[in-house]
Order: C-alpha cells, then structure tokens, then sequence
C-alpha cells in the first residue's frame, strides 16, 4: 500500500486559502496527477487544502472523504524565547531551544516536555494518530509495536490532501520517530508530493518506508518557482527571507 501526502499550495493564511501563486501550483499538481493511481481520496476540511484538491479532484471526476483529524496540528504552546502569552503553534521552536533537549529525539518522550504537556499537544497528537490508525484499519494494516500486521494486504494507494505539521505527525506514526525531527529536520514545499509505502518483506508484517519527500518536479518542469513558504531564511542576513 502507499500512502500520498499532498501539502497545500503557496497559502494565504488570511482567507485560509491560496496565493494567486498557490493556484498555479494547484492546476499544475493536477497535470500531474492525471495518470496517478489513486484508489482513495482522502482531504483536510480547511480551504487552502480542499482549494488545492479541487483541481485534481475535478479533472478526474472523483470526490474526497474530507477528515477532520487532517487539518492542520493545531496545539499552541509557549515557546521559550517568547514574552507570556505570546502562543505559537507547537511544531516551531527556535533550533537552540529544542535541539539541547534530549527527549525531543526520542518518540517516547518528546511531548512530555513541559511545555508540550502545558500545551496538551501529547493529548492531540494520541487524537489525531488514534484517527489515521483507524483508518489504517479500514484499510488492512494494524499497527503492532513499531510494526504492522498486515492484515489485509493491498497495492491500493490512498491520498491524502493536507498540511505540514500533520503530516510530520502521520509520518512519525509510521516510522516510530519524533515529530520534532521531521518538523525542523525537513521540507515540504507548497504542492509537493511525499510517498511512503509499506514493504512486507516477511508474511503477515509490514514495515513503512519514504520513497518520495517534498516532490516538486511538477514544478520545476514547467518552470515554475518553488515557493520559499516552507523554508526559513538561508542565512540570517538575508533580510529577503522569512525569519
């Protein structure tokens, strides 16, 4: 089985929406989707994510199952080096905050830091991970400690039309990891295509593993720009870039 993590196009977050940009990146996506195999659809319930489906969805004449669990991950926190009261989601911390914490490595014990538990973010990270094992379920795959039962065995690729932060989220579910290494640690640039596919090298067991992260070759094929929302400026003094 594979499973097709679709992030949203360049977004205006103001009207939870896309860029004029982001559109472009929506219409190209679908010309690439055009002969993609897709046996499920599956999509967030914010705009910016169904604004960027719909294109696809429209030129194959097929509808998504929209998920409430697939919307963004939507903890805040009070991040170290900001003034009381002054929130921020929980999947962006400062490098020199969280990379001297050793438990943030570890799947564990990364959200029993104080301040993920002020935040509540292992309670919503159990919501969101109990959801997509559900649905795992559903489609014949059921997690065992930091393996699968394959139950119901499939070569069905199912989509999954969403955000960052929650798919770092599903992806560490998958691969027993720390989300914090994923959300600081990679890229997903607006309308890139990540592919994680599950490898049954013994019978009844499977194992996940990433073929594919952050694509944009449908993109850079027709020379189109990658947007810099994903990223962070190259070097501080690049004064051009999002800090």
């Amino acid at each position: 089985m594979k499973l097709v993590f679709i992030r949203h196009g360049e977004p205006d977050y103001t009207i939870d929406g896309l860029t004029e940009k982001g559109k472009v990146e929506a219409d190209l996506l679908a010309q690439r989707l055009r002969d993609f195999p897709m046996d499920h659809i599956y999509v967030s319930p914010l705009g910016r994510a169904k604004q960027t489906a719909e294109p696809t969805l429209k030129l194959l004449q097929r509808e998504a199952v929209e998920c409430e669990w697939l919307k963004e991950f939507p903890p805040l926190i009070q991040r170290p080096d900001r003034e009381e009261g002054n929130m921020s989601i929980a999947w962006d911390w400062m490098p020199k905050d969280w990379t001297c914490v050793p438990d943030f490595y570890t799947y564990e014990n990364w959200m029993k830091h104080p301040v993920m538990v002020a935040g509540k973010v292992g309670e919503e990270y159990a919501r969101v991970t109990g959801h997509f094992e559900e649905l795992l379920k559903k489609h014949g795959y059921e997690k065992s400690g930091n393996l699968f039962l394959a139950k119901e065995p499939s070569n069905d690729t199912v989509v999954f039309f969403c955000h960052f932060g929650v798919t770092a989220v599903l992806l560490s579910y998958l691969l027993h990891v720390s989300p914090m290494i994923l959300w600081h640690g990679m890229v997903m640039p607006p309308s890139s295509v990540t592919v994680i596919a599950t490898e049954e090298r013994q019978k009844g067991y499977a194992s996940f593993r990433i073929n594919l992260f952050g694509d944009v070759s449908h993109l850079t094929q027709d020379h189109e720009p990658v947007s810099f929302a994903a990223r962070f400026c190259e070097c501080y003094d690049n004064a051009d870039e999002r800090h």
